[in-house]
């Protein structure tokens, strides 16, 4: 499977992005999928995860702020990223676990990764 994601950018503090994660091949229906992140001089960290059925999981820090959201028919995960903070600035990567629709926070049970898109968040 491939992974394209699109829709960084840069922005002011406040203002909302909506990152798409586009996928080829099979692994996508019913899959896990998930949007991580690495920020300069950090290591990569689990933001959001959607099960193959849609359950979701998010990470503490964006808690009430994205969204993560999945569209099978045109094998899409979406991330809708509102109240941005400086904070938030990183590349941020999708991510599919080819051996689950069970979503998991943890990085390493994702097989298949996109090449990241970068978001930036200026106060």
């Amino acid at each position: 499977v491939q992974l394209q994601a699109s829709g960084g950018g840069s922005v002011q503090a406040g203002a909302s992005l909506r990152l798409s994660c586009e996928a080829s091949g099979r692994k996508f229906t019913g899959y896990a999928m998930g949007w991580f992140r690495q920020a300069p001089g950090k290591e990569r960290e689990f933001v959001a995860v959607i099960s193959g059925r849609g359950t979701t999981q998010y990470a503490d820090f964006v808690k009430g702020r994205f969204t993560i959201s999945r569209e099978d028919g045109t094998k899409t995960l979406y991330l809708q990223m509102n109240g941005l903070r400086p904070e938030d600035t990183a590349v941020y990567y999708c991510a599919v676990d080819g051996s689950s629709s069970s979503a998991s926070s943890r990085l390493e049970y994702y097989d298949y990764w996109g090449q990241g898109t970068l978001v930036t968040v200026s106060s």
